[in-house]
């Protein structure tokens, strides 16, 4: 190792260039790796987008008893997701019990501009964030989907995509439910389903479904 005129050289490289390399380079990594980047420079992610199909029917519930429990009516509900492929495929399912018979099913729907997706027609994610009922305030609701996780519904979506990107990418979309403008020029918003509630009676089923504008509201089929 050589000194010259203040600079160290190792092997004919200057030792203050390998540092400011070694800050650029690190720089790069760590820019790179934004959810910015991915949305604008990830072909990978945009295919994945673009693979999305027209939903209709995203989950059900039903009563699985109601009554009056030491004063309080109480109704143990379950909720079940259904897969993006086929109603009829269960991705989750769980019983939950709420004070009253009003319950809130609370979706965070996700919407992709049609300038995002090559073919100018837009897609949608819809995520399930929680059940609560009217006397409970929705921060103490109960959880469908795990905030930042990979929903199950979606899981295989971004399968092409490294695991950093995946993880990335949900935790942006997921912090959507704070600060839903934040993407919006990149071709992204949010809409919430916080008015999806019902009064819930026995031997029924709601099944919830997607209107055009990408709102969820509940169809009330009988549970035969």
């Amino acid at each position: 190792m050589l000194a010259i005129s203040g600079k160290f050289f190792w092997g004919g490289v200057s030792i203050a260039g390998l540092a400011i390399g070694g800050v650029l380079g690190f720089a790069f990594l760590k820019t790179g790796l934004t959810i910015e980047a991915l949305l604008t420079e990830n072909k990978e992610l945009k295919r994945a987008i673009e693979n999305l199909t027209t939903e209709e029917q995203i989950g059900y519930a039903k009563v699985i008893s109601q009554g009056e429990v030491n004063g309080k009516e109480l109704t143990t509900l379950k909720f079940v997701e259904t897969s993006r492929e086929d109603p009829l495929n269960i991705v989750f399912e769980s019983e939950f019990t709420i004070e009253g018979n009003v319950v809130h099913f609370d979706a965070l729907i996700v919407k992709f501009s049609d300038e995002f997706v090559q073919d100018g027609k837009g897609r949608s994610l819809y995520l399930w964030r929680r059940v609560y009922g009217e006397y409970m305030p929705p921060s103490e609701g109960f959880p469908i989907e795990v905030h930042g996780r990979e929903p199950e519904r979606y899981r295989g979506l971004l399968s092409k995509l490294p695991m950093n990107h995946r993880e990335l990418f949900w935790a942006e979309i997921w912090d959507l439910a704070h600060d839903k403008g934040s993407l919006q020029k990149f071709g992204i918003s949010a809409v919430f389903g916080s008015a999806v509630y019902t009064e819930l009676r026995p031997g029924l089923i709601y099944v919830f479904k997607i209107s055009s504008t990408g709102q969820v509201y509940p169809e009330v089929i009988p549970d035969l």
